[in-house]
């Protein structure tokens, strides 16, 4: 395996392999949060209220630390109130993403499992997340090269 620092690639590269870092390391987060509640409420029917209640748990107690590693890691910058305002904005089309592929892959691929469902539905939110957190992260002063 060729051991290849994050301080060679170019930096628009580089926060993107950091982004998806962070973002699997949530992603797994995530649906380990949304698997635990369906748990706790036994399993409740796929495409009920309380399923999506459940996906909903997990969407919000991974964001916390997303948003700190987002801004430390991920594009080295301080977390400050445009970027949080950025981040919740980011997340909210996020959240709509999410919400309205959920249903669509429950139709699409019903023999699928829970977790493989919430981790394509958030890999594909993530995708377009990306790009709007780069709109909003790229342009606040860098707190250093973490490189």
């Amino acid at each position: 395996m060729i051991n290849l620092p994050s301080s060679y690639l170019p930096k628009t590269v580089r926060s993107a392999v950091r982004f998806l870092f962070v973002g699997t390391t949530g992603a797994f987060i995530q649906t380990w949060f949304f698997m635990a509640a369906l748990y706790l409420m036994a399993y409740p029917e796929k495409g009920t209220a309380l399923y999506y209640v459940a996906f909903g748990i997990g969407y919000i107690l991974e964001m916390i630390p997303n948003y700190f590693f987002s801004n430390w890691y991920t594009f080295g910058t301080k977390p400050s109130l445009k970027n949080a305002g950025g981040f919740l904005f980011a997340r909210a089309i996020n959240l709509v993403i999410q919400f309205g592929l959920l249903p669509l892959m429950l139709a699409w691929l019903p023999s699928w499992r829970d977790d493989l469902i919430s981790l394509l539905v958030i890999f594909i939110g993530g995708c377009i997340n990306y790009l709007v957190c780069l709109f909003f992260f790229k342009n606040d002063k860098p707190k250093k090269d973490i490189s």
